[in-house]
């Protein structure tokens, strides 16, 4: 059976799991490759106006900002095929100190006469948003011009209130994960009609440049061995080298200004992010292999893959729908040799993700709830309040929760005034356990007043019960404590 052998290769080879488990999806669920590769064949504008078609006067469109995404240029593009006025009936207001009295001003105005407003970096007032939820309540209890909508956008925060978020379309431009994705991704960026009409030249050049743009993004998976540290590259760096493209292209006629084009793709479009010069040397590397002569030639995107039977040219010119087909079927299967590393530099990223899936699993599986002695289910019988209660008698065995608090200067004045150096560290390795000691003492006892209703039951202690089900030390434990990657059980 297909998912017992996921079973075996969960146990046998982690790193190898998350990949099996999508082809698992593939081809056991109905349409399930449309689960696995999701919207990667459209670009973010196609996305949008697909959310616009499903939004309505009351339904606020909010973008999940991301680092060098920028959705007002996407949003204005879709407003023009709308027949949106932009000097007329656009409104964007970036919130500010004193900009909450503008916008709701523009926001009033636009209910009315059935504009398009954009609210951007909303979560720079968190106050503000109460009043602005309640905005919303009211218009969709008053109705609105039918051509009214409108934008928000904000970075993730805890500050957005939950009824703005409920009653949003929430997007976002994440990189999608895997090299093929984001070559997908990056093709797509750019319309049909922008790749129909550009000579073979720059379709070739501009093919190259986002198998480039798709390994700068992609190599971030591999940690210190893809990146010294970690960089926003984005499509608006894409996007950028794109019209620096045409724009030399149209002056040379003809001619490719290669140097030119490394120079400002390398230093100043991706290269504005880069401070690390073994960084910088990485990514002008990639342009000196990439951005040549032989480009132009149906070239060998990727490096250092000679009589390893894998392989990715340039293709010749070809429509624009025959390019998505290319990366499709052509493009090899994920592997670290398609960026110039050893086979072995996946192992750890894949292991890691395998990781991250089974906890998000665990958390996810429902809390199974047993029946009392007396066949009834109370609060006792809850699976993770028994798994906590066992956790706290083995700690009560080792560490008196009831008992005085660890004296630390009673052993400072048994060791006397003249303490060695090694007695010295003693004493501060006792002073840094009593801190862990008192913190567990004091949140142990509280959730045991909590458990008999003497003390609310606060999030901090739901977190603790929580880590305890898990297995997994608590946060306000570990903060206090040595590192270390142990669970709960082996770390008491």
């Amino acid at each position: 059976m297909p998912f017992q052998k996921l079973l075996v290769l969960r146990c046998l080879r982690p790193d190898r799991l998350t990949i099996a488990l999508a082809n698992f999806i593939s081809r056991t669920l109905p349409n399930g490759h449309e689960f696995v590769n999701m919207d990667s064949a459209l670009n973010f504008e196609q996305i949008l106006q697909a959310s616009l078609f499903n939004s309505t006067t009351t339904t606020p469109i909010f973008f999940i900002l991301s680092p060098g995404a920028n959705p007002v240029k996407d949003v204005e593009a879709c407003a023009k095929k709308f027949n949106v006025d932009l000097s007329k009936a656009f409104h964007n207001i970036a919130l500010g100190q004193g900009q909450d009295v503008v916008a709701m001003n523009k926001l009033e105005m636009s209910h009315k006469e059935g504009h398009w407003i954009f609210l951007q970096n909303i979560h720079l007032m968190p106050k503000w948003l109460v009043e602005l939820e309640k905005k919303l309540d009211d218009m969709a209890l008053e109705g609105s011009h039918p051509n009214f909508r409108i934008f928000l956008s904000a970075e993730p925060s805890e500050g957005i209130p939950i009824g703005i978020l409920e009653r949003s379309i929430k997007l976002t431009n994440e990189p999608p994960t895997g090299l093929k994705a984001n070559m997908k991704r990056a093709f797509t960026f750019f319309s049909k009609e922008e790749i129909e009409e550009k000579e073979s030249k720059i379709k070739t050049i501009l093919f190259g440049l986002c198998y480039f743009h798709s390994v700068l993004l992609e190599r971030r998976k591999f940690g210190p061995k893809g990146w010294n540290m970690i960089y926003p590259f984005s499509l608006g760096d894409l996007r950028d080298s794109a019209k620096v493209l045409n724009n030399y292209m149209e002056r040379t006629q003809g001619k490719v200004p290669w140097d030119d084009l490394k120079y400002i793709f390398g230093e100043i479009m991706y290269g504005g992010h880069i401070v690390d010069d073994l960084d910088r040397k990485l990514c002008m590397s990639y342009l000196d292999y990439l951005m040549t002569e032989q480009l132009l030639d149906e070239a060998e995107l990727l490096p250092y893959v000679d009589g390893k039977n894998i392989s990715f040219k340039v293709p010749t010119v070809m429509p624009y729908d025959k390019y998505i087909e290319y990366i499709e079927q052509q493009l090899p299967p994920e592997t670290p040799l398609a960026f110039g590393m050893h086979p072995n530099a996946e192992t750890d990223y894949a292991t890691s993700r395998c990781n991250i899936l089974m906890k998000t699993m665990q958390e996810l599986m429902p809390v199974e709830h047993g029946d009392d002695e007396e066949g009834g289910s109370g609060g006792g019988a809850n699976a993770k309040t028994d798994r906590a209660m066992e956790y706290i008698e083995k700690l009560n065995n080792e560490v008196n929760i009831d008992g005085n608090k660890p004296n630390v200067e009673d052993i400072c004045s048994k060791l006397g005034e003249d303490r060695k150096p090694y007695q010295n560290v003693f004493v501060q390795e006792c002073e840094y356990m009593s801190v862990l000691i008192e913190e567990m003492q004091r949140s142990v006892a509280d959730l045991l007043l909590a458990f008999k209703g003497e003390l609310t039951m606060t999030d901090q202690l739901e977190q603790l019960i929580d880590s305890m089900y898990l297995d997994r030390v608590p946060a306000q434990w570990t903060k206090l404590a040595y590192p270390s990657t142990r669970g709960l059980s082996s770390w008491m």
